[in-house]
């Protein structure tokens, strides 16, 4: 999902401590007193090191890599996969990268294979702000989220550093540290559609016969035909994240009919086929992120991230690490999780549409009017700029599903690995193939 090569770089906040002399004297303190500080392993930045990080590209910025590089003294380098190709290298090839920029589902595959290590919370200097989605199953206000889906914390936490067994109670080792997350919903052409869409069954309507398009990655893609099949009232769905046989044949059933009636122009994969199929105007709705809403728009072409009376489809992401990891390597992946942490990355990424795992250090990066405007759900005072500074809207405008509370509070189901995993990616490829 990334578009590295075109961004330019992003402004530090005034003020801002590099982290590299902080990291530098902190492990220097440790090294002479012989004692280990919480969330600050020893560095290594006068030796070269180079993180090679394997993920699906959502966070593969280079402005995020040039800043590590310039805290930090780390060269991170990035290989973007799709989603699939993640969870099969990772279990094939986990020797091929150093760290794992994974989604919570794929853990569901992952795990199991024991390629991957808890991540030690002593050393995690924020874990305690970490936002309580991932450690509690809960908003900050203390709501119970809703775990229809991979939730993330049905699958945070190992039962040991070395355990291919989720815990279902918090063990002090982490599968990911998270860095992003977000509530996903149909992007629309309002300009095109011009009128009201306020339900997911609008994604099957005969007026957008040719025009709508459904992710194709099963494990997504599913969840968003559940909402629609369900908001449609043609399905019934016991737990729409771990459908029985009997509901993917439904669901399938329905999908394949509206295909074979031409209801679909495409399906897509890849982050840029869904900007170009919208930009295009090709299609008028479509299973979306947030990300491609940002870019078509600033593209100049009208596209709202509409909120949906049935809620939002979540997913979440995190840093992980290899089982073979250790040495130097381990430490200089501790450091770059911290420093990942502790505000300007979390700041770059809540400009992109995203949510940072730990709110408290992004918010002194940001301006009093972008916390207001991606945060808190107020209309932008100013023009909104994009993390690699394209305006992407104008004063006056609120953010498409308004605040955090408004949007992550409205979450139905998260991304999902069903118990019928192969049978459901068997039938959605038979439906896509139809």
């Amino acid at each position: 999902m990334s578009n590295t090569k075109d961004q330019k770089k992003t402004k530090t906040s005034k003020g801002a401590v590099s982290r590299r002399g902080v990291l530098k004297g902190m492990a220097a303190g440790a090294v002479a007193g012989g004692a280990f500080i919480k969330g600050a392993p020893f560095v290594h930045a006068s030796e070269p090191i180079t993180l090679h990080i394997a993920g699906t590209g959502v966070n593969q910025f280079k402005e995020l890599a040039d800043k590590a590089k310039e805290d930090l003294g780390f060269t991170i380098q990035y290989t973007s996969l799709t989603s699939d190709d993640v969870v099969k290298r990772a279990v094939t090839q986990s020797s091929s990268f150093d760290m794992l920029d994974a989604e919570y589902w794929m853990l569901k595959k992952i795990v199991p294979s024991g390629k991957m290590k808890g991540m030690d919370v002593s050393k995690i200097k924020y874990y305690d702000q970490i936002v309580p989605i991932f450690t509690k199953g809960a908003l900050p206000d203390g709501t119970k989220m809703s775990r229809q889906g991979i939730a993330p914390i049905k699958v945070s936490y190992l039962k040991g550093a070395e355990s291919s067994e989720f815990a279902e109670e918090p063990s002090g080792f982490m599968t990911l540290i998270p860095t992003v997350y977000n509530a996903d919903t149909l992007g629309i052409r309002p300009d095109l559609i011009k009128r009201p869409i306020d339900t997911w069954a609008e994604l099957l309507n005969p007026e957008f016969k040719g025009k709508a398009s459904i992710l194709n990655i099963p494990s997504i893609g599913i969840m968003d035909a559940a909402m629609v099949c369900e908001a449609s009232k043609l399905v019934s769905y016991g737990d729409k994240g771990n459908m029985t046989r009997e509901e993917i044949d439904a669901t399938m059933k329905v999908l394949t009919e509206a295909k074979k009636d031409g209801q679909f122009r495409a399906f897509w994969k890849e982050f840029n086929e869904s900007v170009n199929l919208m930009a295009s105007g090709e299609v008028v709705i479509q299973s979306m992120w947030s990300p491609a809403v940002t870019k078509v728009r600033s593209m100049g072409v009208a596209c709202k991230y509409q909120p949906l009376k049935e809620g939002y489809r979540a997913w979440a992401g995190g840093l992980g690490l290899p089982s073979h990891l250790d040495g130097k390597k381990l430490d200089a992946a501790y450091e770059f999780v911290n420093w990942y942490m502790s505000g300007w990355a979390g700041a770059f990424l809540n400009r992109q549409g995203y949510y940072t795992a730990v709110l408290e250090t992004a918010k002194p990066y940001m301006s009093e009017d972008e916390w207001g405007f991606w945060m808190e759900g107020k209309p932008a005072a100013s023009d909104i700029m994009s993390p690699t500074g394209q305006k992407i809207e104008s004063a006056g405008t609120v953010r498409d599903g308004g605040s955090f509370w408004d949007r992550m509070g409205n979450v139905t189901v998260w991304n999902t690995v069903m118990d019928e995993d192969r049978y459901m990616v068997r039938k959605w490829n038979e439906f896509i193939a139809a």
